[in-house]
């Protein structure tokens, strides 16, 4: 990952930061930010935009993540220059748990907008569906920004500005590592439910959903969890994390007392494992139903991993040869919890590695725990050898029994060949005769076909004919030109057969509207639909019933007013305005163009093809 850290030098008057064309990603923390810390929590955006507030804000270059005031609202400003560049550029926050952010951005000296962004609003209100929040920018453009940011606990205040091939390049990298990560966990999952089932040991189950919690756990915290499970339920999403953290204590708990067997090896450090997880799962319940808001503190955690930590040297130092995995495991477990306790306590530098450094400790520990359970699997498998040694002598003398069965049906088997083949030879030939009564029946399909093939062809080269000649009426023309998509489609192709060229700019690309036929131009963005600058632009009434008056009106009016309008089913008025519009194309285009469009579309509808 590309970093470039920017130092701006405080100023009453902020210049914005300039990125450059080399540049594909900068990410700015909360000492590199102009930020101001809202203790009263009653600023709104017109006080902070205010150009007598402007001072307020200022870097906080000795800025820890302790320093931060769950009680109090965030603002930040920032001011960016973004560079030429054929795609969009991307604003985005790191920290996916983040209850509120609230957006308030213009672009080149613009109306500011706002957008509301965090884990308190459904994930269906995101306009970029990623875990984290993002917004899309307009590159070659000029951005002011005020951001306010509120969350219950700890917010990790990062915001990136990326080209959207870094995005993707970085969001691929980091969705297929999560694909690893969790993919790890339903196959350790799944290996050990598999030797429950086999070998009965409630162990297993036990770890089978320490394991499960873990997951459930590292699903919550990265944000997968929202996008994908429950996406519509942001009230569950802020408890979630909790309950998957409570799920990894208790089961962790549970393993551990069975694995170590620590009523049996050490009495007095089991009472105590037993009294500290009473207490957890009282402050469990009362955060859950009472005060959510207690689920912040997670580094309480710390203390049921150090005594179950403790409890399992104790118990290897007394001769428990299996507990050495497990100590490895759970001491590299320690260390991952400790280094996130460490990194909120302001103790060690934020970087990606001490971020990650839990998932890390949890794949690990998964690994030599299941190391530890593999030791009863050889007892297993050494059970299971003795096992297929009886069965292999049991199979020698079933081959014998089976061998003598095999030679007398051999003898029948030879009996049945032979009358089978008798029979075969017979429906063989019956067969042969079959296929040349087939052969006779196609030949006669075939001459079928192509007399329908012809006489079809004579029915629409006469229809073809009376358009021609215009005899047609007004059923037998709607058989032809019957819906509106038809005509639509009809007057698209006949209107852009030469290609398209926007009437603004005069561009010929563009992007094609399925729905109407549409063309909206790709340089201006402008949108024409097929019956824009022709005589059916605005029209109240269905298009074929408009082809049909123009038919009528190239046929020299066999119909009047009162009849066209008894016929369609129109009012006469609406009729007679149409006929003046045609009246009107024909007066300045001439009658070629509507009957070019006519003959066009009765091609294009009927496929006529002449039998030959």
């Amino acid at each position: 990952m590309l970093l470039y850290i920017f130092i701006l030098s405080f100023q009453i008057s902020f210049s914005p930061l300039e990125i450059n064309q080399d540049q594909d990603e900068v990410i700015l923390g909360m000492k590199e930010l102009y930020s101001y810390e809202d203790k009263s929590n009653q600023l709104t955006f017109s006080d902070v935009k205010s150009p007598s507030f402007e001072s307020n804000f200022r870097q906080r270059t000795d800025f820890e993540p302790d320093d931060y005031n769950r009680n109090s609202t965030y603002w930040v400003q920032l001011n960016f220059v973004l560079p030429e560049y054929e795609g969009n550029y991307i604003l985005e926050f790191y920290d996916q748990t983040i209850d509120s952010i609230n957006v308030f951005i213009r672009q080149d000296k613009g109306v500011f907008r706002k957008y509301n962004l965090g884990d308190a609003y459904p994930f269906s209100s995101k306009s970029i569906k990623h875990k984290n929040f993002d917004l899309t920018l307009d590159a070659n453009s000029e951005y002011e920004a005020y951001i306010q940011v509120r969350n219950s606990q700890y917010a990790d205040i990062r915001i990136a500005i990326k080209r959207i091939d870094r995005f993707i390049q970085y969001s691929l990298n980091e969705y297929f590592l999560y694909g690893i990560f969790y993919g790890m966990i339903l196959i350790i999952s799944l290996y050990n439910l598999l030797i429950f089932l086999a070998i009965r040991e409630i162990k297993y189950i036990y770890y089978t959903f320490y394991i499960l919690s873990v997951g459930f756990y590292a699903l919550c915290i990265d944000g997968i969890a929202y996008q994908y499970l429950w996406p519509e339920q942001p009230d569950w999403n802020q408890l979630a994390y909790g309950v998957a953290l409570y799920s990894i204590i208790l089961w962790s708990t549970i393993f551990s007392i069975r694995f170590l067997n620590t009523k049996m090896r050490s009495p007095k450090i089991h009472k105590l494992i037993i009294a500290v997880l009473t207490a957890r799962s009282a402050f469990f319940l009362y955060s859950l139903f009472f005060d959510p808001s207690l689920f912040r503190f997670r580094n309480i955690e710390i203390i049921l991993l150090s005594i179950i930590f403790i409890s399992s040297i104790f118990v290897f130092r007394r001769g428990y040869k299996p507990a050495r995995f497990f100590v490895v495991a759970y001491g590299i477990l320690f260390l991952g919890f400790l280094m996130r306790a460490l990194i909120n306590w302001s103790i060690i530098p934020f970087n990606t590695f001490n971020y990650y450094s839990l998932h890390i400790g949890f794949i690990l520990e998964m690994l030599f725990l299941t190391f530890a359970l593999s030791d009863r699997v050889r007892i297993l498998k050494a059970n299971r050898d003795r096992a297929l040694k009886r069965i292999v002598t049991q199979h020698e003398q079933n081959v014998q029994v089976i061998n003598r069965i095999n030679r007398g049906l051999e003898r029948k088997v030879e009996e049945r060949t032979k009358d089978l083949n008798e029979k075969n030879i017979e429906l063989e030939q019956r067969n042969a005769q079959i296929n040349k009564q087939s052969r006779e029946i196609a030949q006669i399909n075939s001459m079928l076909d192509l007399d329908n093939y012809r006489l079809k062809n004579n029915i629409k080269k006469i229809q073809r004919e009376r358009l021609l000649n215009k005899n047609l009426n007004f059923d037998e023309f709607t058989e032809i030109f019957n819906t509106k998509d038809q005509c639509l489609e009809i007057l698209a192709s006949f209107k852009w057969k030469d290609g398209f060229e926007c009437q603004k700019c005069d561009s010929k690309k563009y992007y094609l509207n399925n729905e109407n036929l549409a063309r909206r131009c790709t340089k201006c963005g402008y949108n024409e639909s097929p019956t824009a600058y022709t005589i059916f632009k605005g029209i109240k009434f269905d298009i074929p019933k408009a082809f049909f008056i123009v038919y009528t009106h190239l046929n020299e009016d066999r119909y009047t007013l009162d009849e066209l309008a008894e016929i369609m089913e129109m009012r006469r008025n609406t009729i007679w305005e149409f006929k003046r519009k045609v009246e009107v194309e024909i007066e300045n285009n001439g009658k070629a163009y509507l009957n070019n469009l006519l003959h066009f579309g009765y091609e294009r509808l009927t496929n006529f093809v002449e039998a030959r």
